[in-house]
């Protein structure tokens, strides 16, 4: 299908900053599909794909730190745009067909059980109870009685306390006496712990959704003195959304452009993929990436923190040593020295050096962005993986894959899928300059070739959307890729309501 833009299509892609090119493109996507991810084996501790440190490398790799990033510029980056609601589904679920008699609570509506049994643990019950207060309700009065929809309607809807429609980054999660704190301030708090700059300057990025910017800004606004004073640090705190270039376009089942009522065109975000954009602008020498809902409290933060400092240690470490080989190759050294520079890259870098490969393949191949990523073990976790992959030109690298990116159909490949040994906790660490201290445009090492399809329903219509490559997916498929084991301990995401009620959540 050839996309023909009407006059007012043209006047809206502009306002999008989107090309008739980009939308063909999208279109084409929808026609002919993503090819699904060749994996080639799980990545695992026994095949070399995932290292785990010992004792001794885990203290050599926090003194790197401590001293190859004394005079670097530390930057925490944080995906924070998703909306609370799904945390919040079951809740929705009960408040929408409860009345008031359940034939049996315990079978039809167990985690609303458990969550209202333990209603007084969650760090945002002062202000529930304070917000029914406000309308002359007594909270302990509505749970005595069992009208527990009205309590979870003041929980929830926005007119009230509003957590339903909240960003994750704004919930009140976790407790220390009568103070509380959100997973923003909990991130502040880690950067304060593991990104402090030389000058005492903590920088924190975070991505968010235009609709919360001014909540987050008062919350910031709020906090910024009471963690500045009690950490002896100067906040440096930014935000930035998704860019509407990286819209991606509505179809129907005949993939068609879909519009609404007013004959506009349907336009969708491009998922977590187009954050590589928001990461390309971030300027710093090091960059440490985690989700918002993957924090903890105090009393928990001790394993991540040193994690943090020996993945960055390990890779300030390998980076200088990369900025070296970089400068030989430089010097056009003998075939003796690209040898041993390639024998480097195989054994240091996992990177898949072919054979006889010169000076300058050596050097497009060490000239790249790297990242180290954590990875937990495999504990049932939904989501993506680390495995060895073969891309289109038949070159094998370490990739983190997502289940939707592979052939489930094929015997083979749901076998390697199926013994992959461990699992993304989003927990990687980055280097986004090159040996020559010039920032990588980031969007050059993309595979566009590994987005997701995905059908939804609106109304009574089937719409097929687009997500970009995964930003720790296929949006860093080109980059130099290592894996390294981390503690369990290091992952504690907040998909559920209830998650929140986790000892890892808890008051230590």
């Amino acid at each position: 299908m050839i996309f023909k833009p009407t006059g007012q299509d043209l006047a809206q892609l502009e306002g999008l900053g989107l090309t008739i090119e980009r939308v063909q493109t999208q279109i084409d996507n929808f026609r002919e599909g993503f090819p699904k991810s060749h994996l080639d084996a799980p990545a695992t501790p026994a095949n070399g794909g995932i290292r785990v440190l010992d004792d001794k490398e885990i203290t050599r790799y926090e003194r790197q730190y401590r001293t190859l990033g004394r005079d670097k510029k530390l930057l925490k980056f944080v995906p924070a745009s998703g909306a609370a609601t799904r945390m919040f589904k079951d809740l929705y679920a009960f408040a929408s067909t409860y009345y008031g008699v359940a034939a049996n609570f315990d079978k039809e509506f167990p985690e609303v059980k458990l969550f209202l049994e333990n209603i007084r643990s969650f760090a945002f019950w002062n202000d529930l109870k304070a917000c029914m207060a406000a309308a002359d309700l007594d909270i302990e009065d509505y749970l005595q009685r069992g009208d527990y929809s009205t309590i979870i309607n003041f929980l929830l809807k926005e007119q009230y306390l509003g957590y339903g429609s909240l960003p994750k980054g704004l919930l009140k999660f976790h407790r220390y006496g009568e103070v509380q704190r959100t997973p923003i301030e909990e991130h502040i708090v880690e950067g304060a712990l593991y990104a402090r700059n030389a000058d005492g300057t903590v920088n924190l990025h975070f991505t968010i959704s235009p609709e919360h910017r001014a909540a987050f800004r008062r919350k910031v606004a709020e906090v910024k003195h009471y963690y500045e004073s009690t950490f002896g640090i100067k906040l440096k705190i930014t935000f930035s959304e998704q860019k509407h270039y990286t819209d991606i376009i509505a179809v129907d089942e005949q993939n068609n452009p879909v519009r609404d009522d007013d004959g506009r065109l349907v336009f969708r975000p491009g998922g977590h993929g187009a954050l590589i954009e928001n990461l390309n602008e971030q300027h710093a020498d090091l960059i440490f990436i985690k989700n918002i809902d993957n924090v903890v409290p105090d009393w928990m933060k001790h394993t991540t923190v040193i994690y943090k400092q020996v993945l960055a240690g390990m890779l300030l470490e390998l980076k200088a040593k990369v900025d070296d080989a970089m400068r030989t190759l430089d010097a056009r050294p003998d075939d003796k020295t690209v040898s041993k520079l390639a024998a480097f890259a195989a054994k240091e870098l996992n990177i898949a050096v072919p054979d006889g490969c010169t000076a300058r393949q050596l050097h497009d191949l060490l000239n790249r962005p790297m990242r180290i990523c954590g990875m937990v073990k495999n504990l049932g976790e939904p989501g993506g993986g680390p495995f060895y992959t073969i891309d289109t030109r038949g070159r094998r690298s370490l990739q983190i894959v997502e289940s939707a990116q592979v052939n489930h159909n094929d015997p083979q490949q749901e076998a390697l899928f199926q013994g992959s040994t461990h699992f993304n906790p989003v927990d990687l660490v980055c280097c986004t300059r090159n040996y020559r201290g010039r920032y990588f445009d980031l969007r050059r090492y993309v595979d566009p070739k590994t987005g997701f399809i995905s059908k939804k329903t609106k109304g009574a219509v089937t719409l097929k959307s687009q997500e970009l490559p995964g930003l720790w997916n296929g949006a860093m498929a080109d980059w130099i890729t290592l894996f390294v084991e981390v503690p369990v301990a290091t992952f504690n995401p907040v998909k559920t309501v209830n998650d929140l009620l986790r000892k890892e959540h808890r008051e230590g």
